[in-house]
């Protein structure tokens, strides 16, 4: 049975009637934060309650420990030169590994008051770092550690990629959450996930036009259900692939549900990836799967330092 559920004739486009859904990895507690090595032909991703971080092998198949502990790591990225970013939910910090595997910390702080608890992270071409903050790690013993909330809310931060300094770019959200910009890097999108310790909070993907360090212009992009919308991705054709109870659903860069990858756990995250960037990798629960699809990820190419200072 195919796993691809076509909701609209335009998803047809971008999936391939024979590819199906892989699982190559199972046994986490709550995987999470998939992120992809093109160069070095590998995926690594989270595993949030267990405190750790798994590598998957493309070539072998392999599955090894990448690192432990990881202070409840969650959402990954690579900067402009292909380091690893990782938000530490349980640290409350996002950090950096560095090439000879030593960490350093880009937040942790704001205004002298300790973040709640780092989720996922996007990088913009600029360099500058993107993140998400809500609250998880500190209401939570199983995904962080419970502790007093410093900061009035939940936001989503911008770190600059020249001095350092963090910024609030959003401050309304219940609990932001997954969070991916568009090809041009005009839109950024983010999932509000309030819905699921909240009844009455938000279950949708809000759309921002970017302007420079700033948001602006907010709008409901898309309502996800059943479920909360978690991680998401865009390909290069615009349309963002979103985590869902039900699996992954895709939505035209209008916001319209056309499809959805149908999955038997619910999904946290996903990346692309592949040596064409056209496999789905999509971390779901205590599962990992992969499926090729007939379009490519957006990608932001990692590039040399150009020489300007940069604090980090």
């Amino acid at each position: 049975m195919s796993c691809f559920e076509i909701i609209d004739p335009r998803f047809k486009a971008l999936i391939d009637p024979v590819a199906f859904l892989e699982t190559i990895h199972t046994g986490n507690r709550w995987a999470e934060g998939p992120v992809w090595f093109g160069d070095l032909r590998c995926l690594v991703w989270s595993d949030i309650p267990n405190s750790r971080m798994l590598r998957w092998d493309e070539e072998s198949g392999h599955v090894s420990l990448f690192r432990k502990p990881t202070p409840n790591a969650n959402g990954n990225t690579r900067d402009r030169e292909g380091r690893l970013i990782t938000c530490e939910q349980g640290g409350r910090q996002v950090v950096r590994t560095e090439w000879d595997g030593s960490i350093t910390v880009l937040a942790a702080a704001y205004k002298g008051r300790q973040l709640n608890s780092p989720n996922d992270v996007v990088l913009r071409s600029d360099g500058s770092v993107w993140f998400t903050d809500p609250n998880y790690g500190i209401i939570s013993e199983y995904v962080g550690e419970k502790r007093p909330q410093e900061l009035d809310g939940c936001n989503v931060f911008r770190i600059d990629p020249l001095d350092g300094s963090l910024a609030i770019v959003a401050d309304d959200f219940s609990m932001p959450n997954g969070l991916a910009f568009s090809p041009d890097e005009s839109v950024l999108y983010v999932a509000d996930s309030g819905f699921l310790t909240d009844d009455k909070a938000p279950h949708h993907v809000r759309a921002f036009n970017v302007a420079g360090a700033k948001l602006t212009e907010s709008r409901v992009f898309a309502e996800i259900t059943p479920g909360i919308p978690d991680g998401l991705r865009v390909d290069v054709e615009g349309n963002v692939w979103i985590s869902a109870a039900d699996g992954v659903q895709c939505h035209t860069p209008d916001g319209e549900l056309i499809g959805k990858i149908r999955t038997p756990e619910v999904v946290a995250n996903l990346a692309f990836g592949g040596p064409r960037n056209n496999r789905l990798f999509i971390t779901a629960t205590t599962s990992v799967f992969a499926v090729f699809l007939n379009v490519r990820g957006a990608s932001y190419p990692f590039r040399p330092s150009d020489g300007r200072p940069r604090k980090y």
